[in-house]
């Protein structure tokens, strides 16, 4: 669950603050060797409440869908389309590319926001309160990256507080149920 923004991480301290011809390449090839890792991030939400109440793993998992449908649609326009305009020499499209990605990315973003709130949420009511720091690390990382993409710093900060943030979840989480197993094992000698 870390993996993913950790690498988002790592590559966002590379990416262009601004696209030009002289980044132009770069930054079309760093959003396609990307490509496959924004996804990912939809999934640490939906892996926190799987095979729990039905309606949260559904909520979770459809806004996890939403998510990487629609920040991929921004990762291809606004990342790969545009760094090749610029490229080509034909820079007069890339504001329609970034104004139509932005715009289907923001969608994504929100989507994202919410299913990392349900899954914290979830995390703190089954968890407890050795859940929230990587609850809000979460929450900040979600909001971070809708806002700043993985731009450095803040983009990056937004990857890294997400990594951190589900390390801790999951931590917290089978810390938790181990101490349930181990109640129901004493409880059954008993």
């Amino acid at each position: 669950m870390a993996l993913p923004p950790f690498v988002l991480a790592a590559v966002g301290v590379s990416h262009p603050t601004f696209l030009n011809p002289e980044t132009a390449t770069y930054w079309r090839n760093l959003h396609i060797a990307i490509l496959l890792v924004f996804p990912l991030l939809g999934f640490a939400p939906w892996l926190v409440v799987r095979g729990r109440a039905a309606w949260l793993s559904w909520t979770v998992g459809i806004l996890g869908f939403v998510y990487a449908g629609f920040y991929s649609a921004l990762d291809i326009l606004a990342g790969i389309g545009a760094g090749a305009l610029v490229q080509a020499g034909v820079p007069e499209g890339t504001a329609t590319v970034f104004t139509f990605g932005d715009g289907l990315g923001q969608i994504g973003s929100i989507a994202f926001v919410g299913a990392c709130g349900f899954a914290a949420a979830y995390a703190f009511m089954w968890g407890g309160p050795r859940t929230l720091p990587g609850g809000v690390l979460v929450i900040i990382g979600s909001l971070l990256f809708m806002l700043r993409h993985i731009f450095f710093p803040v983009g990056v900060i937004g990857q890294l507080c997400l990594a951190a943030g589900w390390v801790i979840i999951v931590l917290a989480l089978a810390a938790r149920a181990k101490a349930d197993s181990t109640v129901a094992a004493e409880a059954q000698t008993v």
